[in-house]
């Protein structure tokens, strides 16, 4: 979906609560939506995506003004947002569900992370996993996923794992932790 003033890319790194925390940092993202992207099962579930068997990925829809962030931009932010060399997962999570994953809606979107992760692999020693893959269908998440750091910040796994994250994510960014 793009528009002027509206474009909008979906991408996973691991737990979607973690990389929908880190894409809201971000001036000109205007939305951030958890979901599950790159197999056929219709409307799948949390229960069944964690299962291994559906071939989803935990993904996030984001939907940017390109007059305030680029594609590229984005594209740049994701190599530092999870680890993209690691196979099965990431960090703890381990599955095919957590897996390094961008899903392109048109050409100009796989032009683009093809170029990105050619880009990113020069300063690695270790080989990017990534898959880039087209945009089939991307299915919204439960609502109870939707912005989950915001919404439960002392939750174990978000004071443990995701809180850190952000903070090194914000001095990055130059913003206080």
């Amino acid at each position: 979906m793009s528009t002027a003033s509206s474009a909008s890319l979906v991408l996973g790194g691991g737990c979607f609560w973690c990389t929908d925390a880190a894409y809201r940092l971000l001036p000109g993202v205007t939305a951030v939506t958890s979901g599950y992207a790159g197999a056929a099962l219709p409307n799948p579930t949390y229960e069944q995506i964690c299962s291994g068997r559906t071939g989803h990925a935990e993904v996030i829809k984001i939907d940017f003004d390109p007059a305030q962030v680029s594609l590229a931009k984005l594209l740049e932010y994701f190599w530092h947002v999870h680890d993209p060399t690691q196979v099965g997962g990431q960090g703890n999570d381990h599955g095919t569900q957590y897996r390094s994953i961008i899903l392109y809606a048109d050409d100009a979107q796989r032009t683009a992370a093809e170029l990105s992760r050619a880009e990113a692999q020069e300063s690695l020693d270790t080989a990017i996993t990534t898959e880039i893959v087209p945009l089939v269908k991307f299915w919204p998440a439960e609502e109870y996923h939707q912005d989950y750091f915001a919404k439960h910040p002392d939750q174990g796994y978000c004071s443990v794992v995701i809180r850190p994250k952000i903070a090194k994510l914000r001095r990055a960014l130059g913003a206080p932790a």
